[in-house]
């Protein structure tokens, strides 16, 4: 669960930077931003190349999320998988030690 703590903490600054640039401008490539920054010669001239390249950014960063949580929940899901296999041991092992309870329990008697 720990571990589930620090990749959200992880996750969460990205989306909390898209909420912030949307807030800066008007409309994803019209131009330089309320924020100071331009973001390059296309985005800041506007016009359809700017809106495209704020597509494209736009496009790589879901990409890039997408990739992350496909990664985190494969890393679960081997967590998961190594949980159960670690369960099973665990129950074959206290198998094991009743029946030899059992065993030195009719030899006493």
């Amino acid at each position: 669960m720990q571990s589930l703590r620090k990749t959200t903490t992880w996750i969460a600054p990205s989306a909390m930077r898209f909420a912030g640039i949307s807030s800066q401008i008007g409309e994803m490539g019209s131009g330089a931003g309320k924020g100071g920054g331009g973001g390059g010669a296309i985005r800041e001239a506007g016009g359809a190349f700017g809106k495209m390249e704020a597509a494209h950014e736009e496009e790589y960063f879901f990409k890039k999320r997408q990739e992350q949580l496909h990664k985190l929940k494969e890393k679960i899901i081997g967590k998961v998988d190594f949980h159960e296999e670690s369960i099973k041991h665990h129950e074959e092992a206290i198998a094991r030690h009743k029946k030899a309870i059992e065993e030195l329990s009719r030899k006493q008697e």
